[in-house]
C-alpha cells in the first residue's frame, strides 16, 4: 500500500539485510537476511556498491523506488551503517524494512512485524540505539534454537552454518516473498499471509 501525499525522501522503502561481513559467515544462521536481500537485488536486477559502510544498491520494483543495504560493520554495528543510509534519505522509520534471522521462531517459519523488542538480537540492539525507536518493519526469518542436550549458546548457534537436512534456499524463497509482500502490499497484509503459516 503507498502511503497518501508526497514525502521528502527520495526512496518509498529501504530493505535492510542483516548479517556479518566475510565469507566465513555467510552460510551461517546469523546471515540469512544477507541471503534474502542479496536474492530480492537478484530479482530485480540491482547491483552492490559500497556507501554507508555497507553494500547498498538503489533499484526499481514497478513504481516503488527502494533501496537495500547490506551493512558491512559487523552484527552488532549495524546501525551505524543503516542509520547513516536513513538520515541520507530522509527515511521515515515506517518505511524501513529489516530482514533478520529470529531464534525464538520454529526454522521455516517466518513473520512481518511492525516494532517490537529485541530478543536479544544485537543486531536489532544496534539500529534501536542509533535510530532511538524500535518503530520500524521486521522480516522475522525463524532459525529455531539449538536442540535438547545441544551445549551450544544461542550466541553460538547462530554463528554457526545451518544443518545439511535444513531446506534454506526454502526458507530464503519465503523469506523473499515475505518481503516483497511488504514492499507492495504493506505490512498488515504480509501479517495476515505469512505469520502463523505452517513451514512447508
Amino acid at each position: 500500500m503507498r502511503l497518501p501525499g508526497r514525502r521528502e525522501s527520495s526512496l518509498d522503502w529501504l530493505v535492510v539485510g542483516l548479517g556479518n561481513p566475510g565469507r566465513q559467515y555467510h552460510s551461517t544462521r546469523h546471515n540469512i537476511g544477507f541471503r534474502v536481500v542479496e536474492r530480492i537485488a537478484g530479482e530485480l536486477g540491482a547491483s552492490f556498491r559500497d556507501r554507508f559502510n555497507g553494500r547498498l544498491t538503489e533499484t526499481r520494483d514497478g513504481d516503488l523506488r527502494l533501496a537495500i543495504l547490506e551493512p558491512q560493520t559487523y552484527m552488532n554495528e549495524s546501525g551505524r551503517s543503516v542509520g547513516a543510509a536513513v538520515r541520507f534519505y530522509k527515511l521515515p522509520l515506517d518505511r524501513l524494512v529489516v530482514v533478520h534471522d529470529e531464534i525464538d521462531l520454529d526454522f521455516g517459519d517466518v513473520r512481518a512485524k511492525m516494532g517490537g523488542g529485541l530478543a536479544g538480537h544485537n543486531g536489532l540492539r544496534s539500529l534501536v540505539q542509533h535510530l532511538s525507536t524500535p518503530e520500524f518493519v521486521r522480516v522475522r526469518i525463524g532459525v529455531g534454537r539449538p536442540g535438547r542436550g545441544d551445549p551450544r549458546s544461542g550466541a553460538d548457534w547462530v554463528l554457526t552454518p545451518f544443518d545439511p537436512a535444513d531446506d534454506v534456499d526454502g526458507l530464503v524463497d519465503t523469506a523473499t516473498a515475505c518481503t516483497f509482500a511488504v514492499l507492495r502490499d504493506g505490512v498488515d497484509a504480509a501479517m495476515r499471509e505469512f505469520n502463523g503459516r505452517q513451514p512447508d
